[in-house]
């Protein structure tokens, strides 16, 4: 579904690459967190994938399209394919909760017929049926997010890309966001969520990929933890958990080579006293 090859991007006047020889590949279905300082190179891959920016090398192949081929006309249309939600929603704020929604599906091309069908439809999911003839600055920080999700589901995209979904919220919204991204992704929806929510990541156990300096330290396929110190030296156990262990510290082993045994040399033999 998501595949980078040996991607690798530096911008100019940069002596550092963003992305550093970073290679993923991230399966249909998938609940996938991706964490990182800031600088670490999260928002390059995401430009990647939505064809922001384009690699210096490596090749990217998202839901069987290779982006090396999409041309620049075609980008728009290609991004219709995914679905994109921003940490400040983007909405806009003279159209209403329902027009919002609306005019996503607008720009896509779909009937005025179809539209009708749909918006209410995808209110209903994220709980905002009731809404509907709100605008945005009558809503919580919340329900803006949501409408946020609403509007980029509502084409019903393969591919869900979440940039810090939860930063401006509080904890009990934080949590009603990632699950009504959960539902979605029950749906069949693969979703990529960035955050720096240790407490939302640990709850899950989902996949977790770590990346520090434009590069994947660490990626745990099951049973992921939050961390933002890994190292390409350290292995991670990936096995099947007990419940509740993922809320654990794990232990960490280092793959340093053993100390060789210490060789001792043979003493010279004791001169004979005549």
């Amino acid at each position: 579904m998501i595949l980078l090859d040996h991607v690798t991007k530096i911008y100019p006047g940069d002596k550092k690459p963003a992305l550093d020889d970073v290679s993923l590949h991230i399966e249909p279905n998938e609940f996938v967190f991706l964490v990182g300082k800031s600088g670490a190179g999260k928002s390059t891959l995401m430009k990647m994938i939505t064809k922001e920016e384009d690699p210096d090398t490596g090749k990217i192949i998202i839901g069987g399209i290779d982006l090396d081929y999409v041309k620049r006309r075609h980008i728009p249309h290609y991004r219709r394919r995914l679905g994109v939600v921003f940490q400040d929603f983007k909405l806009l704020p003279r159209r209403t909760v329902y027009e919002n929604v609306a005019f996503a599906l607008e720009i896509a091309g779909m009937s005025t017929r179809e539209i009708k069908h749909t918006v209410p439809k995808v209110l209903e999911l994220v709980g905002l049926a009731d809404q509907a003839n709100k605008f945005p600055s009558q809503l919580s920080g919340g329900q803006q997010q949501r409408v946020s999700i609403a509007r980029s589901v509502a084409r019903q995209p393969k591919i869900l890309i979440a940039d810090e979904p939860t930063g401006n919220l509080d904890k009990l919204t934080r949590t009603e966001i990632i699950t009504l991204l959960q539902k979605i992704n029950d749906f069949g929806t693969t979703v990529l969520v960035t955050t720096h929510d240790e407490t939302i990541v640990n709850n899950l156990n989902k996949r977790v990929i770590t990346l520090k300096a434009g590069r994947v330290v660490a990626d745990q396929k099951t049973n992921g933890i939050y961390r933002l110190d890994g190292d390409p030296e350290i292995l991670i156990d990936d096995r099947p958990k007990a419940p509740g262990f993922a809320l654990e510290k794990e232990k960490i082993v280092s793959a340093k080579p053993a100390k060789k045994p210490a060789i001792k040399k043979p003493r010279a033999p004791k001169k004979k006293v005549a």
